[in-house]
């Protein structure tokens, strides 16, 4: 099954998000014991296009256990950048 998650920043959370950024992305680079895979991930940016606010992923996952376990270990859940993260089931249509 496919899941979004999605995150939005705290405000002001720009310095801690590069801070942990390069931890991040290794995080993501491999998922595999928590059973997920990304299909699709990359930051969210304000509408000057390049200053990141927050976190959009697409996930294939057995269920949503495996989904919040894989966003609770990620490292800017665990340095609180993200003020809501919502995780919702994805259909697919196109694409």
């Amino acid at each position: 099954m496919l899941f979004a998650i999605h995150g939005v920043d705290r405000e002001g959370a720009l310095d801690t998000r590069l801070a942990h950024y390069e931890a991040h992305k290794a995080f993501l680079s491999d998922t595999s014991a928590f059973g997920v895979e990304i299909v699709m991930s990359g930051p969210l940016v304000a509408d000057d296009g390049t200053t990141m606010i927050g976190s959009l992923f697409l996930i294939e996952a057995p269920d949503r256990a495996a989904v919040e376990a894989f966003n609770a270990a990620d490292p800017f859940k665990k340095a609180d950048i993200w003020e809501r993260v919502t995780i919702t089931g994805f259909l697919r249509r196109q694409g």
